[in-house]
Order: structure tokens, then sequence, then C-alpha cells
């Protein structure tokens, strides 16, 4: 259980280290259908259309491997 933890801790750690950069490069959280809200000086950011753009490409990537 505990390698279990550790691996999905390292991957949301490189996933969150590399997204920035990923999304300044293929525009990711700014496609149709993302939605950016102002809130008190805060931004609140809800991603669908990426989120449904990743899954498909991580479900065709599984479905190869």
């Amino acid at each position: 259980m505990f390698r279990w933890l550790l691996a999905v801790f390292l991957a949301v750690f490189l996933i969150g280290l590399c997204l920035p950069t990923l999304a300044r490069k293929l525009n990711l959280g700014r496609l149709p259908g993302d939605f950016a809200v102002r809130l008190r000086g805060r931004e609140f950011q809800f991603p669908f259309a990426t989120t449904i753009v990743l899954s498909l490409l991580l479900t065709l990537l599984m479905r190869l491997l």
C-alpha cells in the first residue's frame, strides 16, 4: 500500500511541475469550454474541455499499450 501511495504522490508531483510548461506550449486550459471566474481578487479555473481532451488522449495511449 505504501508503494502505491508513493507512486501516486510522485506522479501528481511530476505532473504538477510539468503542467505550467505544457499549458503554455499546448494552450491547455485555454480551450473553448474552459472557464475562468474572478471572484474577490482570486481566479478560479474550471478546465472542462482540457480535462476531456487529456482523458481521451490518455485512454488512446493506454489502449495502444
